[in-house]
């Protein structure tokens, strides 16, 4: 049976509380299609007052998706989750996986323990930054792309590898030449071997592109985010400039005056669209606080 919702506005922007429309509701009975559809339309939905556990946050991740991916740094606590784990310091702004060609379209998270105190989860729509960025800044932005740039260990890109591969073989036994074939049809993507096994890459991409609903330019990029588990990436403009700081100043103050706290309670799940909403942390509080986070593909949509 389809559990039915009620929704109401969560936050000074689109976000939507999605909650059982009458007492306690199984999580996996939410239908798929009206969450992306409400999905769609806020860019981030907190799912809260339903029956949940890991077992189904999975089912519900699974019977959303077309498929997972993972960041290889992290340990697995499911089919689909794994473990927040980056410290205790606040963490910026980003897209998950976004400075690298592997950014997922939709980003899950399931709070198992909330924090007695602080350290939310912090969201920023990219369609509010791109309105709100100056006629100067759009113009930047638009003119040329941006482009990450880093070294990654082996390990690292074997278990991306690995992963992509379908874990049809171990990690140990796969080859450079063919993570070079498995990103050479991803448009804006360089991969370099390096003589200590790792590699160095370069993805090039807009810093506001369109989403995974709609055609609508929105600021969603990792240049404001962490590297907790990997080198810094250098991230410039395509021609190789830098930023101009005055530039990210100003990015730096229009993301901050539109970014939102979520104030999670046990067994809440928030799903954000990875390619619209950038998301962050405040600074870790409670280290008793668990979360877990998963990354998935959808099927565009054709309208929304």
């Amino acid at each position: 049976m389809s559990t039915v919702v009620k929704t109401t506005s969560y936050g000074t922007g689109s976000g939507l509380l999605v909650q059982p429309a009458a007492g306690a509701a199984a999580l996996a009975g939410i239908d798929s299609a009206q969450l992306l559809e409400l999905l769609g339309q806020a860019g981030f939905l907190l799912l809260r007052g339903f029956d949940t556990d890991m077992t189904a946050f999975t089912a519900l991740v699974q019977h959303t998706s077309t498929s997972t991916t993972l960041d290889p740094a992290r340990d697995f606590y499911s089919e689909v989750a794994q473990k927040v784990d980056a410290g205790f310091d606040e963490v910026g702004l980003h897209t998950e996986n976004g400075n690298s060609p592997f950014r997922s379209h939709l980003a899950w998270f399931f709070c198992e323990k909330a924090a007695s105190s602080g350290s939310q989860t912090t969201v920023c729509d990219g369609y509010r930054v791109w309105d709100a960025l100056s006629p100067a800044a759009r113009e930047a932005f638009t003119a040329q792309d941006i482009v990450y740039s880093r070294y990654v260990a082996e390990p690292q890109w074997r278990g991306m590898a690995h992963h992509l591969l379908g874990r049809s073989k171990p990690a140990d036994q796969i080859e450079v030449s063919e993570l070079l074939a498995l990103t050479s049809t991803l448009e804006g993507t360089e991969i370099v071997p390096e003589a200590d096994g790792g590699i160095r890459y370069a993805y090039t991409t807009p810093a506001a592109g369109t989403t995974v609903f709609g055609d609508r330019p929105s600021f969603a990029n990792s240049i404001l985010g962490p590297s907790f588990n990997y080198e810094k990436p250098k991230i410039t403009f395509a021609d190789g400039t830098e930023f101009p700081p005055g530039l990210l100043a100003e990015v730096e103050a229009v993301t901050a005056a539109l970014t939102e706290n979520l104030d999670w309670q046990d067994g809440d799940v928030a799903v954000i669209d990875n390619t619209r909403v950038m998301h962050g942390r405040r600074a870790i509080t409670d280290p008793d606080r668990t979360i877990y986070n998963a990354l998935s593909y959808i099927a565009v949509p054709a309208t929304v």
